[in-house]
């Protein structure tokens, strides 16, 4: 027997015993325990065995469809904002991007997915399989190094061919795709393994922001360098918060 029902087999004996107490002696006062018993609301016990029709006492409906109907306007909400071209809304934007990009991982919550389940993630588009190991990065463009990781402590300038392609160097997200103070046309790409590669000082910028792509995709071509027959780039390997030195994942000469 429950505790529940042993209460409540209590209380009914008690009302019992206090209605043949109270016919024995009318007028008289009722015992203390029993005024204690009614002050402590122990006469009402309260039940949630409702039947299914009834729901659960912790589940209210109206407050779901609240839940839902406030989520469906944020997400309509924040696709006017990324679609308007006001700068008004350029804070709501960079606080999205910010919660899309940093706080939540893209590209290692699509590769999650797809070792646990066996498929890409059908909200996300469909991705390559990857290992994400050093020997799997492509170079972006073929150079030669002008300016080497130690000057900055975060990224490298790379002399190439003038409007020379640059290529993703694994497949991953585009976080950020515009211009970087310092570095010009930059694009931001995240990876599998929550790397992030940049590709700075860029002539033409040709993905978009979060858009899907491939290894090798090429995101843009080579801005102008320091001669005029050569073109040079700025690239960067972001892991954990910090900078790496590209030339110890990546050989480009």
């Amino acid at each position: 027997m429950s505790n529940r029902e042993e209460i409540r087999k209590r209380i009914a004996k008690r009302k019992k015993e206090r209605g043949l107490h109270n016919r024995k002696t009318t007028g008289s006062k009722p015992a203390a325990w029993l005024m204690d018993e009614e002050k402590y609301g122990m006469n009402d016990l309260v039940s949630f065995e409702g039947g299914p029709e009834e729901g659960h006492p912790l589940f209210r409906k109206e407050v779901f469809f609240l839940k839902l109907l406030s989520s469906a306007v944020l997400f309509l909400a924040i696709a006017i904002a990324f679609r308007s071209e006001s700068p008004a809304l350029e804070p709501v934007k960079n606080l999205v991007v910010k919660g899309l990009s940093q706080d939540f991982q893209f590209a290692w919550a699509s590769k999650w997915y797809e070792d646990t389940f066996g498929k890409p993630l059908a909200l996300l588009p469909e991705a390559q399989e990857e290992s994400g190991s050093r020997q799997d990065f492509s170079v972006p463009a073929l150079g030669k190094i002008l300016e080497n990781f130690e000057k900055n402590g975060q990224g490298i300038m790379i002399e190439t061919e003038k409007e020379a392609p640059i290529e993703a160097i694994n497949a991953g997200f585009v976080t950020f795709a515009g211009i970087k103070e310092g570095i010009g046309k930059t694009v931001v790409v995240q990876h599998a393994d929550k790397t992030e590669s940049w590709y700075g000082n860029l002539d033409a910028i040709e993905v978009g922001l979060y858009d899907y792509i491939d290894k090798k995709k090429v995101i843009g071509t080579v801005g102008p360098g320091s001669d005029e027959l050569k073109g040079e780039f700025y690239f960067a390997i972001k892991k954990g918060g910090d900078f790496i030195d590209p030339i110890q994942v990546i050989r480009f000469e």
